[in-house]
């Protein structure tokens, strides 16, 4: 094998001799390989579908590696955490500070309704708030209130069987059960417990079959006084395609929001962070973070991480020119390419007065032609996306036009203060969602 990517090519073809495809396209095509040392393979994942991997198909992944290589390899599954953590720092000294409990979570007013249900619940599961939907924008702490709401009843309420997911894993797991004709242990699994966390439920958005599933699911749980909370980006009248049967369960309960932070919350948040890990930012690098970090939590929180590890390993005190270097970073892979593609055609409709599906199309209007030029520069600024994939976003344009329509936008950047600035706002914008 020439490289880690040659070698893994090999092994996803040796899988597809042994697992359905079904099974390769959702659990086993999304790893990510990361190093090989001649003796260790470490494959990255996300921390939903680790547990799955390791205990369904952990064996055929490493049968696979040594089938090909003809000599036995340790295969790791590693997260983005796990490997942060790695960086030079002691795991446990971070991995300790940032356990998602009810202490650990920042109340301000704009999260303090939400943070009293989910403490509720976590008091008395299936007694009131059932179900418990929590809905906001990514990175405001839904995930912290339903992980600290499965901290709390494990620590002091053994007895019960408590189940955290989120709605990708759900659709995954039923996906494979039905490759392997074995619903009855998916049933057994999502159906029983006495507490269900469903994270990101707006996943199984336009898919009838998994809301199907988990209809049948939620039924069979609320009539037994199981308890249900379920959080979502979007309340549930916003999520698409969503079934009106489950719309309505959905709110037959109680809904609770999450805004993002005044800046005075974002600035105890990161000083209660800094604290967990017994670091000293300096409050003019505090502030900086916070001016520069509106609307996400967890990007703050992934912040004082990150200045965490590099301070220490440099043993210097945070700077606003390390804090804005991370920060970089941090907006850089906060987001999914899709969705960045979205906020900036969203932003351009509205600052040039055309609306998505006009500067999408290949109308030729000037003023559609001239916001149109805009979207595909600022793309090629913030994104990781070619010319020919940009063009691809505009009704397949050639990479030609795509670069011509940056290049016009330079020349105008450049003799119009005005227009320089609409794009820095909408650069600034884009990057804060």
């Amino acid at each position: 094998m020439d490289n880690l990517s040659d070698l893994w090519a090999s092994v996803l073809k040796e899988l597809a001799n042994t697992l359905p495809q079904v099974i390769l396209e959702a659990w086993i095509n999304p790893l990510e390989p990361v190093s090989f040392d001649g003796t260790t393979v470490v494959l990255k994942t996300d921390s939903f579908k680790k547990n799955v991997i390791q205990n369904r198909f952990f064996d055929d992944i490493k049968s696979a590696f040594e089938k090909i290589l003809f000599f036995s390899v340790e295969v790791i599954l590693e997260t983005e955490e796990e490997s942060l953590l790695k960086s030079g720092t002691e795991t446990n000294d971070i991995s300790k500070g940032f356990e998602l409990t009810f202490d650990k979570f920042i109340v301000a007013p704009t999260n303090h309704f939400a943070y009293i249900a989910a403490n509720t619940v976590a008091q008395k599961p299936g007694s009131v708030h059932n179900p418990l939907f929590i809905y906001g924008k990514s990175g405001l702490g839904k995930t912290h209130l339903l992980k600290a709401i499965y901290a709390e009843l494990t620590t002091n309420r053994p007895e019960l069987n408590i189940l955290y997911t989120n709605g990708e894993s759900f659709m995954n797991e039923m996906i494979a059960h039905i490759a392997e004709k074995n619903m009855r242990e998916f049933h057994n699994k999502f159906r029983t417990p006495d507490v269900l966390l469903v994270d990101d439920i707006q996943f199984i958005e336009n898919k009838p079959s998994v809301q199907e599933e988990f209809f049948y699911t939620f039924e069979e749980l609320i009539s037994r006084g199981k308890q249900i909370v379920i959080s979502s980006d979007k309340p549930p009248k916003d999520i698409k395609s969503l079934e009106d049967r489950l719309s309505s369960r959905f709110i037959s309960g109680l809904l609770a929001d999450i805004q993002p932070p005044e800046i005075e919350t974002r600035i105890a948040i990161i000083k209660k962070k800094a604290q967990i890990l017994d670091m000293e930012i300096p409050d003019d690098v505090v502030k900086y973070i916070a001016e520069k970090l509106k609307n996400n939590v967890r990007q703050l929180e992934g912040v004082v991480k990150k200045i965490y590890a590099l301070s220490s390993i440099n043993n210097k005190t945070p700077t606003i020119a390390l804090a804005n270097d991370v920060i970089k970073d941090v907006i850089y892979y906060a987001q999914p390419t899709e969705v960045t593609i979205k906020n900036i055609i969203e932003q351009v409709s509205k600052a040039f007065g055309v609306t998505p599906d006009d500067i999408q199309s290949n109308k030729k209007k000037a003023e559609i032609v001239n916001a149109r030029q805009f979207a595909m520069y600022i793309m090629h600024e913030v994104t990781p996306l070619t010319l020919e994939e940009i063009g691809k976003q505009f009704g397949n344009k050639k990479h030609s036009t795509v670069l011509y329509s940056c290049e016009a936008v330079e020349e105008k950047i450049e003799e119009s203060s005005q227009l320089n600035a609409i794009v820095s706002e909408i650069m600034k914008n884009v990057k804060e969602e």
